[in-house]
C-alpha cells in the first residue's frame, strides 16, 4: 500500500509524473470547456429560431438610449423575475420607445443600439421585448467607414478654421 506521506514516495516522483499529471489535467479542463461551449451553441440555436419564430415589424418612435445595468431600466416585474441573477449586474443596451400609445423600454444588440437613431420613426423588427434589427440598418463595416468619413471631414473643418484665423 503506497503512504503518500513517506518521504520515500515522494523521493520517487519524477519529472515525466508530474508533466503527465498536467497533461491529464489539461486534457480534462480543455474537454470540459468544449462541452460547456457546444451546449451554449445549442442554447444560442434555440433561442435564435425563437427570435426568428415571434418577430414582426413595427413602426416605433424612439425617445431614448440607454447602456445601462437592467436593475437601473424601468422594466415590468415580469422580465425581472425571469432575468438570470447574474445578468442583473451586465450592463446591456436600452431603447425607450413609443409604440402605439404605449411607452416600453425595449433592449437590442450593440450594432442596432449603435445604428438607431433617437427621436425618430423606425421600422423596426421586435422579438418580445428585443429589437433584432431595423429598417436601413447598416453593417458594422459600413458604420466604420461612416465613422472615418465622419472624423476626416471634422479634421478638414479645423484645418479651414485655423487658416482662416
Amino acid at each position: 500500500m503506497l503512504n503518500l506521506y513517506n518521504p520515500l514516495f515522494l523521493a520517487q516522483v519524477t519529472g515525466f509524473d508530474i508533466v503527465l499529471i498536467i497533461m491529464i489535467i489539461v486534457v480534462v479542463v480543455v474537454g470540459g470547456l468544449y462541452l460547456l461551449n457546444r451546449a451554449a451553441y445549442k442554447k444560442m440555436d434555440e433561442q435564435q429560431e425563437m427570435i426568428d419564430r415571434s418577430k414582426q415589424y413595427a413602426t416605433i418612435y424612439v425617445i431614448d438610449k440607454k447602456h445601462d445595468k437592467i436593475t437601473n431600466v424601468n422594466m415590468p416585474a415580469m422580465v425581472m423575475n425571469q432575468v438570470p441573477w447574474y445578468t442583473k449586474h451586465i450592463k446591456m443596451y436600452f431603447v425607450k420607445a413609443k409604440i402605439g400609445p404605449q411607452i416600453v423600454t425595449l433592449m437590442c444588440d450593440k450594432n442596432v443600439f449603435n445604428g438607431i437613431p433617437v427621436k425618430k420613426n423606425v421600422k423596426a423588427e421586435i422579438a418580445g421585448i428585443y429589437i433584432v434589427s431595423f429598417a436601413g440598418m447598416k453593417s458594422a463595416e459600413e458604420m466604420k467607414k461612416i465613422h472615418k468619413e465622419k472624423k476626416k471631414k471634422q479634421k478638414e473643418e479645423k484645418k479651414e478654421q485655423k487658416k482662416k484665423k
